[in-house]
């Protein structure tokens, strides 16, 4: 169960903390509290999560996928360049999840445990890994366990041979020439952009009236048309009624406007949202309390119902972000070892990208909401390609996307921002940080940025503000 100590069943270990999950926020909290001088165990079911999910399933490895299928050449092989990119993502996360160990496993006041966690009373938990149990009581708890992709209640729809989700697509073995992917939201665009960059033929089947509904109407017609120039197909309004795996291919029914179709597919990627993973964590038993889906209630201080026991990540709901989880972690550690000040109420203007390409990159308020949340504001928009200030996208050969600023036009406080071309996921942070400093559209737009850089086209477009 453990390489650190030799584990037979019954055996008993109290710590200062225990962290049920190798997560970002977890992590780095066991850190922090064992160079602190606390005694601290690290539950992980999994060796292939050591880590948490962001070094091992999400952001990292799919970016190396993402970034590898940008730079395929029309004359590489599709299967061997597939092959040889999926190969690095498994080296670096292989590494990472070495790395990750070690960061814990050198310090002395830290255990780590292999095993499956269940709660048997309250800061109290028992830890199965094969033959071998272990009790492990706590001073305090963090639920650091993540979230898991939803399968939808759709006939058919189980993982396994040609039906997939975000995981196990990562290691789609033959490539699938053509690919179908349930659902429109932020993984499904993200996989339908890498996958028809790799050379799949991509159809994405989305219930919404159109891509990206949380985006205003331009930047989501910018979105849309990048996706279809890159060979992605999105059938709106399609609502998908079975899934089937044949001997030949797969096949996808759906119904648009009134009317049955199907199509077949070598892959398809059921992408319809992600779950709490509390499956079996017995969480009643410690009295801890979850929404209606069913993911663990926290207040402000990321405190569960539970006395001692807190929720960290994707578990407790919200944006499912891994630097969301890295300030979770903040927030704890101000609470036990420092002045318990920090609070989720002082996140602002928290930025997020999707990494379609180019990029797709926001924060803050959309024109429409600053709208119906009764501000008066200025707008400025401009398309990448007709920016002359900032010519680093036509240098780099794709000058597709949008700029687009939403302003307080009494304050000239910036109220968000949409940023869609190359380097976006960067521009972005320098926004967010105006954002939460009180930096006005003006000072933004005077600042003087490096050339030629992705940066500078808030220069123009902030100058262009009506």
């Amino acid at each position: 169960m453990t390489d650190q100590q030799t584990t037979s069943t019954d055996h008993t270990e109290h710590v200062d903390l225990l962290v049920i999950g190798w997560g970002k926020g977890g992590k780095t909290l066991a850190g922090t509290m064992a160079r602190a001088g606390e005694k601290v165990a690290v539950v992980e079911e999994s060796e292939m999560m050591i880590g948490g999910s962001c070094i091992n399933i999400a952001c990292i490895p799919t970016k190396i996928l993402v970034h590898d299928a940008e730079n395929k050449r029309a004359a590489d092989d599709t299967d061997e360049y597939f092959a040889k990119a999926v190969n690095r993502r498994d080296t670096l996360t292989g590494t990472m999840r070495k790395k990750n160990y070690s960061m814990l496993a050198e310090l002395d006041s830290v255990l780590l445990v292999s095993g499956r966690a269940e709660f048997t009373g309250e800061r109290e938990v028992r830890v199965t890994g094969g033959a071998d149990t272990m009790t492990i009581t706590a001073d305090t708890v963090v639920v650091n366990t993540g979230s898991v992709a939803n399968i939808p209640p759709i006939d058919g729809a189980e993982l396994g041979g040609r039906i997939h989700d975000s995981e196990s697509l990562q290691h789609v073995d033959p490539f699938p020439g053509r690919l179908v992917i349930v659902g429109g939201g932020y993984i499904g665009l993200e996989f339908a952009s890498m996958f028809a960059h790799f050379g799949s033929k991509v159809t994405v089947l989305d219930r919404g009236p159109r891509p990206l509904a949380n985006e205003d109407d331009d930047v989501a017609e910018v979105v849309a048309q990048a996706l279809a120039d890159d060979g992605v197909t999105i059938i709106n309004n399609a609502s998908v009624t079975a899934v089937g795996d044949g001997s030949e291919s797969a096949t996808v029914s759906f119904e648009v406007g009134g009317e049955q179709k199907t199509i077949d597919a070598d892959a398809v990627l059921l992408a319809v949202g992600r779950k709490p993973a509390t499956a079996d964590l017995n969480l009643e038993k410690a009295g801890i309390d979850t929404d209606e889906r069913g993911f663990i209630t926290v207040d402000d201080h990321l405190r569960t119902s539970a006395d001692s026991v807190f929720a960290f990540g994707d578990v407790k709901g919200g944006p499912m972000f891994t630097y969301i989880s890295l300030d979770d972690n903040r927030i704890l550690a101000d609470q036990l070892l420092g002045e318990g000040k920090r609070s989720t109420k002082d996140r602002s203007s928290v930025p997020y990208t999707m990494f379609l390409t180019p990029p797709v990159a926001r924060v803050g308020l959309t024109e429409k909401a600053a709208r119906e949340e009764g501000y008066e504001i200025k707008v400025g928009a401009k398309l990448m390609a007709d920016i002359a200030a900032a010519p680093r996208a036509k240098i780099e050969g794709d000058p597709r996307g949008i700029v687009k600023f939403v302003v307080d036009a009494k304050t000239d406080h910036i109220l968000g921002a949409a940023l869609v071309h190359v380097h976006s996921q960067e521009v972005i942070n320098t926004v967010a940080l105006a954002m939460r400093h009180d930096i006005t559209a003006t000072e933004l737009r005077d600042t003087i940025y490096t050339h030629p850089s992705a940066t500078e086209a808030l220069n123009e477009v902030l100058g262009a503000l009506k």
